[in-house]
């Protein structure tokens, strides 16, 4: 598999831009230039990122969401991970 996380990618199993394979490998997310942990998709090539509005939700049951442009930056966690235990060797 690449190291390189796709260009948009959603949390929510309805959206066609969801997989479940890259999301288990755990995708970090920079927004403005501070690591989010509540981004629900993100587009890195449009420079959005959808986040919940609060506790609102829709007549679902399922989170509303904002869409929030700027700088976006996305890479895979467990490929840091294995950088990190690789240069403390």
């Amino acid at each position: 598999m690449s190291d390189t996380p796709p260009d948009r990618l959603s949390v929510n199993p309805k959206s066609p831009f969801f997989d479940m394979e890259l999301l288990r490998r755990g995708i970090g997310i920079r927004f403005k230039g501070k690591q989010r942990q509540d981004v629900e998709e993100y587009c890195v090539s449009e420079g959005w990122v959808r986040v919940a509005a609060g506790k609102s939700r829709d007549r679902f049951g399922n989170p509303m969401t904002i869409k929030i442009s700027g700088e976006v930056e996305a890479w895979f966690e467990d490929a840091k991970a294995a950088e990190d235990e690789s240069s403390e060797s």
